[in-house]
């Protein structure tokens, strides 16, 4: 199943308490599991922006996975690879 790497646009995002962070982990997974096809890898969160990596179909799973998770998807990207310290060698 292809890999999408999501950027959710969320100004002060990285000022947010761990509890507001642990809620919002709560809710997505809890629509994750309702949907199935969609898979949570993990998420990147900066100051103004969480990059999130996940596992589903197509694009527009994705897309109804932010609007019932009430989270923001700006910009969703297909992984087509993975480079790193170790293609070099």
């Amino acid at each position: 199943m292809p890999k999408f790497v999501i950027e959710r646009d969320m100004p002060e995002v990285g000022k947010l308490p761990p509890q507001q962070l642990q809620a919002a982990s709560r809710k997505s997974s809890s629509v994750m599991q309702e949907m199935g096809q969609i898979h949570w890898v993990q998420s990147y969160v900066t100051d103004d922006k969480i990059y999130c990596v996940y596992v589903a179909p197509d694009e527009d799973t994705i897309r109804r996975h932010a609007q019932q998770s009430g989270l923001p998807a700006n910009r969703i990207s297909r992984i087509r690879s993975l480079v790193d310290a170790t293609t070099g060698e």
